[in-house]
């Protein structure tokens, strides 16, 4: 989908500025504002472009540069960018989720997935948290099922299971929800028993034969809000 680069960097500044609070001006690598890393990072990945190409691109790119409040001349070499990412906490990241997916209309009604990202995703601070060299990262999402829009995301470097990780995203976000869609590998009775406390609906897909088929209401429930 195309999407106009300068309207992407102005929101990006707006929700990065939202997401640092009173912390957006404080000064980071190089003595750039927090918020002028944040939304460097946002251009970068939106762009696909490496830490040097989008040092690079930044030189001629006027109208982006008059938004970071960039001179050519201030604009950061690539090594300060890349350094920033690694520093930036991850409550940064989860803030500017957050903010970015109250721009879609959510429904209450999500699915509940984990999935692996390759070594080559994981950054450093995850690599000194575990203790060893990570592999593969474990990340669980909470997806709204109409928008699609990403609400939460869970990052593990040792892969706890997912009747672990399930409860903690849905915890975080529970007075948004409704009914939260799922496979079996997030079902104990402990997890529904918290969903019910936490005024959660769990609606569990169970795979494999007919035996294992989640019941009629639940079939009910997610026809209501899979159309």
């Amino acid at each position: 989908m195309e999407i106009d680069l300068l309207d992407f960097v102005q929101k990006s500044k707006r929700l990065a500025k939202q997401a640092l609070g009173k912390h957006a001006g404080e000064p980071a690598s190089s003595g750039f504002a927090r918020w002028i890393h944040v939304v460097l990072h946002c251009f970068r990945l939106e762009e696909g472009h490496s830490f040097r190409e989008t040092e690079n691109r930044l030189k001629y790119m006027t109208e982006i540069r008059e938004v970071l409040e960039l001179n050519r001349e201030e604009i950061p070499d690539y090594n300060t960018i890349y350094k920033s990412f690694d520093r930036l906490k991850m409550w940064v990241w989860r803030a500017l989720l957050r903010l970015s997916a109250q721009q879609y209309p959510q429904s209450g009604h999500v699915a509940l997935d984990s999935t692996f990202f390759d070594r080559g995703h994981a950054s450093a601070y995850y690599q000194t948290r575990s203790n060893r060299s990570v592999e593969t990262l474990r990340v669980t999402t909470l997806t709204d099922t109409e928008s699609l829009a990403v609400l939460d995301v869970q990052c593990h470097a040792h892969w706890r299971h997912d009747t672990e990780t399930g409860p903690q995203v849905v915890r975080r976000n529970a007075d948004d929800l409704r009914y939260v869609l799922a496979d079996n590998a997030f079902q104990n009775w402990h997890t529904e028993y918290e969903y019910y406390t936490l005024d959660v609906e769990p609606v569990i897909y169970y795979r494999g034969s007919s035996a294992n088929a989640i019941s009629n209401n639940a079939l009910i429930q997610t026809h209501d809000y899979a159309q």
